[in-house]
């Protein structure tokens, strides 16, 4: 029988988590069913203090219900969203814990990836060498970008360009006729431009995503697959998750991200896909990167999200393949 594991998830602050989407809150729910502790921990927490990084923690309880508890609430003109019904209780009281006490730490912490989460991967990388076990790997998060990371393997990229120059975007733009822009940093499909060789509004659209050529953007040429789905094909220690989750957009939309309205539709990898995975699974996983999630359009590569990947939920309500669950036996075997 495994040992009990004494967790610690680093997390946004969790009164502004959505239990019946999060996958954070679904791991910590496999593990907790599996009877590890499980403790919470903000980024703004942690400190270092004569070479050990330190922070203050919570321990919590998870409630049973799989996909957490949920009502309707109206939103005036927003219309009515799901919201959670008191998903954890705290299970003692919050106390300053040094990260080498824990038995793994995962950080899941959403972007944006700004200096602070820059720091904090530095201050993550001091606590492994104090001893701590972190997922992901805070230096593979440092070292992966998750719009550059994907030119390490341009076998499988569509045709792209990394440029802040408008004359390199330009002529990017004049040779495909049809690209999409997008910042560096951005999430959620923050900032997602399609601009085709006649925009009238391509020039600003330039200016405004270079800040008038002061910041690096990457080009990509335009998939008209999107209408499929942009796919979301998860990594767990080195194992491909068999489903996919396909973000198709709204009818209009560029843009299948979920924050941006896309509809999340649960299906089989298809071989392409397959092939992208099983070669990119074991390099990642090598790196110390646990839980990785592959963007795909069309059997194109066009993201490696290590920050905090999610889908999750929706891939274990529709398919009934359980990723949480995978996510803890790989913490298991890593731990033991």
């Amino acid at each position: 029988m495994t040992r009990t594991l004494r967790l610690a998830f680093i997390l946004d602050p969790l009164d502004a988590l959505k239990a019946y989407k999060d996958s954070s809150i679904a791991m910590m729910r496999a593990a907790a069913a599996r009877g590890h502790e499980v403790w919470t921990l903000q980024r703004g927490a942690l400190t270092w203090r004569d070479g050990e990084v330190l922070a203050r923690a919570l321990p919590i309880r998870l409630h049973h219900d799989q996909w957490g508890q949920t009502r309707s609430i109206d939103t005036g003109s927003m219309g009515s969203d799901p919201v959670d019904l008191r998903w954890y209780a705290p299970a003692g009281s919050e106390q300053v814990v040094s990260l080498a006490a824990f038995d793994a730490v995962l950080m899941r912490q959403d972007p944006p990836f700004d200096f602070e989460y820059v720091t904090a991967t530095w201050l993550l990388e001091d606590a492994v060498q104090a001893g701590a076990r972190v997922f992901n790997n805070p230096r593979a998060i440092r070292d992966h970008s998750e719009k550059l990371a994907i030119t390490e393997f341009t076998q499988f990229m569509a045709t792209s360009l990394v440029a802040r120059d408008a004359v390199d975007i330009q002529a990017f733009i004049e040779e495909l006729g049809d690209v999409i822009l997008k910042p560096l940093d951005g999430m959620g499909g923050s900032q997602i431009f399609r601009v085709r060789k006649d925009d009238p509004n391509r020039n600003v659209i330039i200016e405004t995503l270079t800040q008038e050529g002061g910041r690096t953007i990457m080009a990509q040429r335009y998939l008209p697959q999107i209408a499929e789905g942009d796919k979301r094909v998860l990594l767990i220690g080195g194992e491909v998750v068999p489903f996919a989750l396909a973000r198709i957009p709204q009818a209009g939309e560029t843009r299948g991200n979920l924050a941006a309205g896309g509809r999340g539709v649960a299906m089989p990898l298809t071989p392409r896909e397959r092939e992208i995975a099983d070669y990119l699974a074991p390099i990642l996983w090598a790196r110390g990167l646990l839980i990785v999630g592959l963007d795909l359009i069309g059997g194109h590569l066009t993201e490696i999200n290590v920050t905090s990947p999610t889908c999750m939920v929706e891939i274990a309500a529709q398919q009934g393949f359980d990723v949480a669950g995978l996510v803890i036996d790989k913490l298991e075997q890593a731990c033991t």
